[in-house]
């Protein structure tokens, strides 16, 4: 290829770039004179490049007679400085208009060192600002925002944490990028993938999403309650959109959460005794009543309950429910030293047990948490009664064993009526 043949292609190849950037781009001489005008300058001001090049400054054309020598002074001065300078006009289109435009130049150095000109990239103020808030807000997310924000790609990995969720994980920003969501959360994992596949196929939901999950943490799983929103992630740069992943936003609502979960359990729970007191005012002996009682204690609470009176120094079983297959009688009980039963008629109070211990002698098959409380009346413990659950539900805690109580209160009271204690 010739010498000129290789000019002619890099001039091609220099107006092709130039026409496809998103800024406005000009270029002077070291006389001032336009030498470059891409496609963007001529769709801001309506000026080719046929009509620009070769214009001496932007005097009679593009800027007013009156700000013309001023703006040619500021953009040319970049000849003289290191680095870009910054500066705002209000130009000329060419339909007679006026466009504020930021201007961002810097000087051309010829093959010798010395200025040879100045190139200068504007756009219009408007759109500049709009930038510069979406990069701002950006960094605001990213960086104060007082909930979590976290890119997900689209392998539903971490790509980006803003300090607030690093903080929610329990762990630095770095140490989250890229891992799986399930090495960072034991419970809810899959819902929330399940959310992020919806969002990256369908787009984001019409409202927030409530999620209980529970984050992996050193001290063991820590459940908590987060409201999140969903925001599918598209490439500005792509004729079609081509998801990039996932913007995630959460908030920590588990106190709110859970207050409301405690009122309503403590609602219905309040409800059960009531409906268990007229129901059990119906029986036609003390006895009947507690196997009421009982029905209506289990009902959201537990899986069993078993009522074991004291014989003189023994525990002998007095009824369970639901009843067991095969009711052994009034048996005593073989409860080995330590049992739960017996830690609750020493103590005159409740004891809680769950894995890893083992299931204590005496309860049925299936079952993980125990809670065992005394039965007192009129000053005297009367025996102990149990709840058990399975599995499938949480350990007792405190609540429970607040509310255990209540209803031991009531069938002690109705034993006590039923001269139990004596039989």
């Amino acid at each position: 290829m010739s010498a000129s043949g290789r000019g002619e292609t890099t001039d091609d190849l220099l107006a092709a770039l130039l026409d496809g950037m998103d800024a406005a781009l000009c270029a002077f001489d070291a006389e001032g004179v336009v030498t470059h005008w891409n496609r963007e300058a001529e769709r801001i001001l309506g000026w080719s490049a046929a009509e620009a090049v070769g214009r001496h400054g932007f005097g009679g054309w593009a800027a007013m007679p009156a700000d013309a020598a001023d703006v040619a002074k500021r953009l040319m001065s970049a000849q003289d400085t290191a680095g870009r300078q910054v500066h705002e006009f209000a130009l000329l289109t060419k339909d007679g208009g006026r466009v504020l435009v930021r201007t961002q130049s810097a000087r051309v150095s010829g093959a010798d060192g010395r200025p040879a000109g100045v190139y200068c990239a504007f756009s219009e103020v408007h759109t500049q600002i709009d930038l510069e808030r979406s990069i701002a807000l950006s960094e605001a997310l990213l960086d104060d925002a007082s909930w979590g924000v976290v890119l997900v790609d689209v392998d539903l990995r971490p790509a980006v944490v803003n300090t607030h969720a690093a903080r929610a994980f329990g762990a630095n920003r770095v140490a989250l990028l890229g891992r799986p969501l399930g090495d960072l959360l034991d419970q809810g994992v899959e819902e929330l993938e399940g959310a992020l596949q919806h969002v990256l196929a369908e787009g984001a939901p019409p409202a927030p999403v409530e999620l209980w999950v529970s984050v992996r943490t050193g001290d063991g799983p820590r459940r908590r309650c987060w409201r999140c929103g969903f925001l599918r992630l598209a490439s500005p740069l792509a004729e079609e959109p081509v998801p990039l992943g996932v913007g995630w936003l959460f908030q920590d609502i588990t106190e709110a959460r859970q207050a409301e979960l405690d009122t309503a359990q403590l609602r219905f729970r309040t409800n059960q005794m009531h409906r268990a007191a007229r129901a059990a005012a119906e029986c036609e002996s003390p006895a009947e009543a507690v196997g009421v009682r009982l029905d209506f204690a289990l009902a959201g609470f537990a899986d069993h309950a078993l009522v074991d009176v004291l014989d003189g120094e023994r525990l002998v079983r007095s009824s369970a429910t639901p009843p067991p297959q095969a009711h052994p009688g009034p048996l005593p009980l073989r409860y080995p030293a330590g049992h739960p039963a017996l830690q609750a008629l020493d103590r005159a109070g409740s004891v809680r047990v769950g894995p890893p211990a083992a299931v204590p002698a005496g309860w049925p098959e299936g079952v993980v948490h125990g809670l065992c409380t005394v039965l007192r009346s009129r000053g005297r413990a009367l025996g102990v009664l149990t709840f058990l659950r399975s599995a499938a539900r949480p350990a007792f805690e405190r609540p429970d064993a607040v509310y255990a109580e209540e209803v031991a209160a009531r069938v002690a009271a109705d034993l006590d009526l039923a001269g139990t204690l004596g039989a």
